[in-house]
Parts: structure tokens; C-alpha cells; sequence
């Protein structure tokens, strides 16, 4: 079992950056694929970035790509997501995900059922 507490989420001008983090329980962390999703008001979750277990490999939604960066640091149990040049289309709440996801590739990572535990979410608002 895996719990996730994600923590960075505000509100921030069009432009501004914020740093999102996953901090994960439990002694396995590094075993688990980890991955970023965010869902707007009305709209369906989406992928928005993944890394593998070891970091060594990372994937990201075209609409985040050169903006936003994943990392993790397997010794904290940690997951971050640095987003920069934000856009009043990056509103949503970002949830972090862990799995043992089965296959390589974006098109793997980028789907929602490869992962089996989620956290509650962050807010992020950007103003235009």
C-alpha cells in the first residue's frame, strides 16, 4: 500500500512558476513508476508527465513539454513536478499517481489504469 500527499499547488500569474511535490509512504517507493495528471473543472483526467523507477526515463504531455520537468528522489520519497511559464490553461487540480507500470513508452505511462494509487490532488490556479 502506497499513499501520496502532493503539496505545492497555489495561484500564480500567467508566466510564473510553481514546484509541485508527492511525498509517498511506505518502504517500496522506488519500485513504483510515478506520474503527474491533472483534471479541470468538466473536463477528464489527463496525463501531464511520468518517470520510471529510477528516474532515468521521463514523458510528457505535448502541451507541457520544454515547460514542465519530473523528477524524483527515491531516498525521500519524493516526486517533484517544476512547472515554468505557466498558462491560464494549466489550471487544474494535479494529482501524483504510483504504479507498476507494465510496459515502456509515453503511451504506457500516459494511461490513468497503469497506476494504482493516487493522491487527493493540489489546486493550481493560473490568472491571466
Amino acid at each position: 500500500q502506497v499513499q501520496l500527499v502532493e503539496s505545492g499547488g497555489g495561484l500564480v500569474q500567467a508566466g510564473g512558476s510553481l514546484r509541485l511535490s508527492c511525498a509517498a509512504s511506505g518502504r517500496t517507493f522506488s519500485s513504483y513508476s510515478m506520474g503527474w495528471f491533472r483534471q479541470a473543472p468538466g473536463k477528464e483526467r489527463e496525463f501531464v508527465s511520468g518517470i520510471t523507477r529510477s528516474g532515468a526515463r521521463t514523458y510528457y504531455a505535448d502541451s507541457v513539454k520544454g515547460r514542465f520537468t519530473i523528477s524524483r528522489d527515491n531516498a525521500k520519497n519524493l516526486v517533484y513536478l517544476q512547472m515554468n511559464s505557466l498558462k491560464p490553461e494549466d489550471t487544474a487540480v494535479y494529482h501524483c499517481a504510483a504504479g507498476q507500470v507494465s510496459c515502456s513508452g509515453y503511451g504506457c505511462y500516459a494511461r490513468v489504469n497503469e497506476y494504482d494509487y493516487w493522491g487527493q490532488g493540489t489546486q493550481v490556479t493560473v490568472s491571466s
